[in-house]
């Protein structure tokens, strides 16, 4: 007998809490017609709308796509053999679909790989399209020799970006043997990178190996004066 009237208890109050949600706002919601959200921006990689040429409507497409576009390239991260291999390919279809017109590639990378850095300056010196490079951060390491490696007179720099330039460095293990093939090798890789710093800036070898017995760092300024870049960008006047 207790049992049925708590269940009706129980029923009655969700009846009674009924309006609360399905009062005049919503069920006049429900009348209205379905109105199509309004496309917000994915969250993650930054992305802008694009309409493709004879396409109805515009589309959020990822910002360095965008930019591939109007043949800016970013290298924003470590340089390894994946995005060596990416840019590369941007490049050669870049020079595909029109050879001969610039490219700008934008440089704030902490370095990395000697040899995916210079399989890089090797298709920068490949195509027929100008790159012109821009130090926007930090261009360490690799990334110097990658700056350095642009058309000369177009290889720029932000006021307060910072360059860093040292000796390639190995961690070989193994047997003896192997160890020191790997050290030769280094060697031979610090002598190419020697003559093309030298070329690069003008510097003479000797003092090419001596900057880069340390790690070097220099100001937009100090890389301008070095040889490593060509112009700093001034600032917007009144900025």
């Amino acid at each position: 007998g207790h049992l049925p009237r708590r269940v009706m208890s129980l029923a009655a109050l969700l009846v009674s809490a009924l309006p609360a949600f399905t009062g005049p706002q919503l069920l006049g919601a429900a009348r209205c017609a379905p109105r199509a959200a309004p496309a917000m921006m994915p969250i993650g990689v930054p992305k802008v709308a694009y309409k493709i040429p004879g396409a109805s409507m515009a589309d959020w497409i990822d910002i360095y796509n965008r930019l591939y576009r109007e043949r800016i390239i970013f290298l924003g991260q470590e340089v390894d053999d994946e995005i060596a291999n990416q840019i590369i390919a941007v490049m050669l279809f870049m020079e595909s679909e029109e050879a001969g017109r610039p490219i700008s590639l934008y440089v704030n990378s902490p370095g990395g790989s000697v040899i995916a850095g210079l399989a890089l300056c090797d298709t920068m010196g490949h195509i027929s399209s100008e790159v012109a490079t821009i130090n926007v951060g930090m261009a360490a390491s690799m990334a110097s020799f990658i700056l350095g490696a642009g058309e000369r007179g177009k290889r720029l720099a932000l006021p307060h970006s910072r360059v860093m330039i040292h000796q390639p460095m190995g961690g070989s293990q193994g047997q003896a043997e192997d160890i020191k093939m790997e050290a030769k090798q280094i060697l031979k890789i610090k002598e190419t990178l020697v003559t093309m710093y030298s070329q690069m800036t003008g510097q003479t070898r000797e003092r090419i190996i001596k900057d880069l017995s340390r790690d070097n760092y220099m100001s937009a300024q100090q890389a301008c004066e070095y040889g490593l870049i060509d112009k700093i960008v001034e600032p917007q006047p009144g900025r």
